[in-house]
């Protein structure tokens, strides 16, 4: 297959699913783990089908304790720390929209960590 996951597996689950008893089927679950937008995309595929779908969440951590609140994500409306509520959460509660815009905070500084790096290694080849 060729294109993104949420397209393969948008066609699976239509093939699989559609019109048929979910009880009757193998399928009882689904597990992402990747990028945010992929796993938003998988919750969003799954969703008409009420499949469960689980996805493992890989914000930014900082002290891994949900003291200094790096790691906030809102799931099901409530306020929750990835690095000990999760990382494993329900997909069709998560808030991908504000999860996906808080990682985007730090894409300047990553930028210019990134050439700081590139400028320090340059010397060392």
């Amino acid at each position: 297959y060729r294109g993104f996951v949420s397209g393969f597996l948008e066609d699976y689950l239509e093939k699989n699913l559609t019109g048929k008893d979910p009880k009757k089927t193998n399928i009882e679950r689904c597990i992402a783990i990747g990028p945010a937008l992929m796993m938003a995309s998988v919750a969003k595929v799954t969703k008409p089908y009420d499949l469960k779908t689980i996805v493992s969440l890989n914000s930014i951590m900082v002290d891994g304790t949900g003291m200094c609140g790096a790691c906030r994500v809102a799931v099901g409306g409530k306020t929750k720390f990835v690095c000990v509520d999760g990382p494993e959460f329900d997909a069709h509660e998560v808030d991908f929209e504000l999860l996906i815009s808080r990682q985007r905070i730090y894409c300047d500084h990553e930028g210019v960590c990134y050439d700081l790096y590139e400028e320090e290694c340059r010397c060392r080849k």
